[in-house]
């Protein structure tokens, strides 16, 4: 990965290639919190049609971003569900519930910034993990306050 964080206010650079995938789950990871002096993460989802991207969940100390690159990305906002498509941007505040998956006759292919950053590849890895079968979906609730990602139960989800 071709990062250049040498000071607090250094650029951070994430060539395409150099970007590790996670296809059971659709991200590209592009910068930890580590990378970018705490400013913020980022990744890149591209979710196949009708595809699941996050379950319900909030973030106490963080926004996330969320940007439509292409196709329609369904979000849970609170307890509203929101329809994103290609060019739309969203900005959810820390302690609202969220979640989101792509449209079920649609692709989604966006850019999800957490900032404050919060460590967060080793969690989505976690994740890719749980989908391939290597591990329970219990492993990750002891690392909630680690990830700053607290799993909610969402009735119009």
């Amino acid at each position: 990965m071709s990062v250049f964080a040498a000071s607090p206010h250094a650029p951070v650079v994430v060539r395409a290639s150099d970007a590790e995938q996670l296809p059971e789950i659709g991200h590209r990871l592009l910068a930890d919190a580590s990378a970018s002096n705490g400013a913020l993460s980022a990744h890149r989802i591209q979710l196949a049609r009708g595809a699941d991207g996050a379950v319900p969940h909030q973030h106490n100390h963080s926004s996330e971003l969320f940007f439509v690159i292409d196709g329609t990305l369904e979000l849970l906002v609170g307890t509203e569900i929101i329809t994103a498509g290609s060019g739309d941007f969203l900005v959810v505040p820390p302690r609202c519930d969220h979640a989101f998956r792509a449209e079920p006759n649609s692709t989604a292919d966006a850019l999800i910034v957490i900032t404050p950053g919060i460590e967060r590849f080793e969690y989505l890895r976690q994740v890719a993990r749980i989908r391939r079968g290597e591990a329970s979906r219990d492993s990750l609730l002891t690392e909630q306050n680690r990830y700053d990602t607290h799993f909610v139960t969402s009735p119009v989800w």
